[in-house]
């Protein structure tokens, strides 16, 4: 299990019900679950997902420690601009992609 950040902006009132009852909201728009196991991981993402696909309006960034990634950070975006973490001569940066 691992610790899962959710950050969303400009999103219909409904995600901040939905993520208020599965994470706690820790500041306006922030929530975490400081023991989220991959599998609600998943199943919380697959929800945001589909919601935004039907109404796509603001954005949703979504961090957890993942040792299979750079950085050991997950990171899974929803909306503008996308990002990624990328290594440059052992620095970690957040790379926007187009």
């Amino acid at each position: 299990m691992a610790l899962v950040v959710i950050v969303t902006r400009d999103v219909p009132y409904r995600y901040r019900g939905f993520l208020s009852s599965v994470m706690l909201e820790i500041a306006p728009a922030v929530y975490l679950s400081p023991r989220m196991n991959a599998g609600v991981r998943t199943r919380t993402w697959k929800i945001l997902a589909d919601w935004y696909q039907a109404e796509p309006q603001g954005s949703i960034v979504m961090v957890w420690r993942d040792l299979n990634e750079i950085g050991g950070v997950g990171i899974k975006n929803l909306g503008d601009p996308p990002r990624e973490l990328v290594e440059v001569d052992g620095l970690w940066l957040v790379k926007r992609l187009s």
